[in-house]
């Protein structure tokens, strides 16, 4: 079996921190705020994002994909969760982009 490397762009990097901005905003502004729901949804995309190392060709192709090497991983949380946007290079993996499953502009 081949292992992969995973490398997350700056790109990838910036939209973590956008979601977990935005994770922490939303709890501080509830009623009943669960500051554990920004470590889960990290816990949740690092798991998830761990099987692109041995298994990256088992997630689907990018709806908009150029070549077939453009693919993304659905990560479950919640009711909703996140949608990752990769590539595979050879024996790399490039993560591009993780965003929320319902953002409209979703692109990679």
């Amino acid at each position: 079996m081949t292992a992969y490397r995973v490398v997350i762009t700056e790109d990838a990097e910036a939209d973590l921190a956008l979601l977990q901005d935005f994770a922490m905003e939303r709890e501080l502004a509830s009623s009943t705020p669960d500051f554990d729901v920004v470590e889960r949804m990290l816990d949740a995309i690092d798991h998830a994002l761990r099987l692109l190392a041995f298994s990256p060709h088992s997630c689907r192709k990018a709806a908009r994909a150029v070549h077939a090497a453009q693919r993304e991983l659905i990560i479950p949380f919640g009711r909703t969760g996140f949608v990752a946007a990769f590539e595979i290079c050879e024996e790399t993996v490039l993560v591009s982009a993780v965003r929320h499953q319902l953002e409209e502009d979703f692109r990679h």
